[in-house]
């Protein structure tokens, strides 16, 4: 298996800035390996970011991507307030055709060969299984099973960071944390949906769900009696919340007009299409809290492991979230900013001040 450190296309460099410090790719033509590690940021700590196993139509848009997402993972930590930075990494290919033991563990190697300045975990095409077999090659990884000391799967801590973010947004509009008798629209059902339903429907919301596949859909509507709506009209719904939890860009130029909703949160990743959207979110009068601050109880938990995983502990400091979404919606207010560059401001004075404090070489 070969690592290189380099580009597959021209205008890599062009595409980097001067923002990232690493990118690294991997492969290894045996298995079939395409594989690329993207590392923004290790000033507050080592660059941190899941695998996303997916197959792009080109390798420059996977390299696009993953720049994407390791530069978000960057924000979202330092928002977060955890002391790691910013990575991600994509593996190119179908994961239901191209998925292999031998290909995991190949990128095991590459994970291990960037010495720890990348953490793997699960992303999109990846699984827990997948952590547990990269753990026996390197200990470069987070979200393996318990039984490896790891905290397993993260859906479950991300969808309890969006419900305490949703309290904090209840706290804002109706002085009162609880969701007791507020409409909430789950767009998306899958791991991290799913439960975020079953904590709302517990704390007394009024739910609807949508999701493109409807097996999932009947699942919760048999089980809590909740109503649903088909995915493409569920934006549309007049209700309290709307909270994205499947695919991004769903808030733009068109959508963003017909909304129904007080406020938006969620776990779903780039909610907004474009920066401008979240400028037109506050035209409309739509409270938005910016995706990355209440999705990261993934994180958070994950990040746990790095001292010893204690899920109480995790989900303590993911409650945590509460108060991360008063203090970015707070410096909104005062700064006369959008949630999302106001929290973006959040995650560069904390970048910054941790630059400053580095020793100069």
């Amino acid at each position: 298996m070969s690592r290189q450190e380099g580009s597959p296309t021209s205008g890599v460099f062009e595409l980097l800035g001067d923002e990232f410090e690493e990118v690294a790719f991997g492969h290894d033509a045996e298995v079939g390996l395409r594989a690329i590690v993207a590392i923004h940021s290790t000033v507050l700590g080592p660059g941190l970011g899941g695998t996303r196993f997916y197959p792009y139509p080109s390798e420059t848009e996977a390299l696009v991507d993953v720049l994407r997402l390791a530069r978000g993972m960057t924000y979202k930590h330092a928002v977060a307030g955890l002391d790691t930075g910013g990575g991600k990494a994509v593996i190119i290919g179908d994961p239901a055709t191209d998925w292999s033991p031998a290909l995991i563990k190949s990128y095991a190697h590459f994970v291990d060969g960037l010495a720890g300045r990348y953490l793997t975990a699960e992303d999109v095409g990846t699984t827990q299984a997948d952590m547990d077999v990269i753990r026996q090659i390197t200990p470069h990884v987070t979200g393996t099973s318990p039984d490896l000391g790891g905290s397993g799967d993260p859906s479950p801590a991300t969808a309890w960071g969006v419900l305490w973010s949703m309290r904090a947004v209840a706290e804002r509009l109706w002085d009162s944390s609880s969701l007791r008798g507020r409409r909430v629209v789950v767009v998306g059902v899958g791991k991290v949906g799913t439960a975020l339903v079953h904590h709302l429907v517990r704390d007394g919301a009024e739910v609807t769900v949508a999701d493109v596949d409807p097996e999932a859909v009947e699942r919760l509507v048999d089980q809590h009696g909740v109503t649903s709506v088909p995915p493409e009209e569920a934006h549309t719904v007049a209700c309290d919340i709307l909270s994205p939890c499947a695919l991004g860009a769903g808030l733009d130029r068109r959508s963003i007009p017909q909304l129904e909703c007080r406020a938006i949160c969620g776990a779903a990743n780039n909610q907004l299409a474009e920066p401008g959207d979240g400028g037109r979110l506050a035209e409309a009068g739509v409270l938005y809290v910016p995706d990355y601050v209440a999705n990261a109880g993934g994180v958070i938990n994950i990040a746990e492991e790095r001292d010893g995983y204690d899920q109480g502990a995790a989900y303590q400091r993911i409650e945590g979230i509460l108060e991360t979404t008063h203090l970015v919606l707070d410096r909104a207010a005062a700064w006369d900013l959008t949630p999302a560059e106001a929290a973006d401001t959040i995650a560069e004075e904390r970048l910054a001040a941790a630059r400053a404090a580095r020793p100069r070489r």
